[in-house]
């Protein structure tokens, strides 16, 4: 079965990937990322590397780095009108996002080993399923840095547990052709870099080695949007946090977050908030008053 590459997106200011997944679960691909997978809602079968098996709601799965899997729900979570009931949690971080050296550090010789037996894929039960479940689902309502320090609970965990079982076959191995470089990995490097400012396609470009067709059909199927969708969020994400900020004006943090003019800013700010940059910085100032 063919497998393709589907990256999340990552906020600019944080170091990992917290995300709630509420479509389809069911694209056989990779990534470069380690992850933690929690099926809240759902049941059909789980794919991952050479095992085929049923899964249903509750399902924990910790998975290496460029490991295919896939998790295909039941028809009966596909609705009529064309949306999802299924509902999933996943956290997504590279293997060095706390530093090269991270790994190395005796404290963490258990961890290092835990993720050396990963591209093999691990169910947890047991405690551990209930502590790692309660974790992520408290994630939610989490600043960025306590998700940060959740995340390093969750970590250790992992170094010391022994309540987990592999899903692939021991013979199943990962080839070198997956870990080579993707072109486009260093385009949203390079757009994390300066999306505050005018990024020019011919760059953009001229990086990834592609043409116009080639480039926009690759970044849609990996990233699970246009480019211009990941670019307009990511700097939409931006302009949320600089509101938080009551000294900087709305055109000031428009100018700020890459875009042009205000109007601009301000359609493009509801389309994805369903509310207008003042309306949105209102609700920031009034669960700041009732905390």
């Amino acid at each position: 079965m063919e497998t393709t590459e589907i990256r999340l997106f990552k906020e600019s200011n944080q170091s990992f990937i917290y995300h709630i997944e509420e479509k389809d679960f069911g694209i056989y691909h990779h990534h470069p990322e380690y992850e933690l997978v929690y099926i809240k809602k759902g049941k059909g079968v789980r794919i991952v590397g050479d095992n085929i098996n049923e899964f249903s709601k509750n399902d924990l799965v910790f998975l290496g780095p460029y490991l295919p899997h896939v998790w295909r729900c039941d028809d009966s979570y596909n609705n009529a009108d064309g949306s999802f009931s299924g509902k999933g949690y996943v956290i997504q971080f590279l293997k060095e996002f706390l530093g090269k050296q991270f790994l190395q550090l005796t404290e963490n010789q258990k961890l290092s080993t835990f993720f050396s037996k990963s591209f093999r894929g691990c169910k947890f039960y047991g405690d551990t399923k209930k502590k790692l479940v309660g974790i992520i689902i408290s994630m939610q309502t989490m600043t960025p840095t306590q998700r940060l320090y959740a995340l390093l609970s969750i970590l250790e965990i992992l170094g010391t547990t022994e309540e987990y079982e592999f899903i692939c076959s021991p013979a199943f191995y990962i080839t070198d052709k997956s870990l080579k470089n993707n072109p486009l990995h260093e385009v949203v490097e390079y757009i994390l870099k300066n999306f505050k400012e005018d990024i020019k396609l011919k760059d953009v470009l001229e990086i990834a080695n592609m043409s116009n067709t080639q480039f926009f059909l690759a970044f849609k199927k990996t990233y699970r949007m246009p480019f211009k969708s990941y670019l307009l969020k990511l700097r939409i994400g931006y302009a949320c946090r600089l509101l938080a900020d009551p000294l900087r004006n709305v055109s000031q943090i428009a100018y700020e977050s890459g875009f042009e003019n205000l109007s601009n800013f301000n359609r493009h700010f509801k389309s994805i908030n369903q509310c207008t940059p003042t309306a949105y910085r209102k609700k920031l100032e009034r669960k700041v008053l009732t905390n």
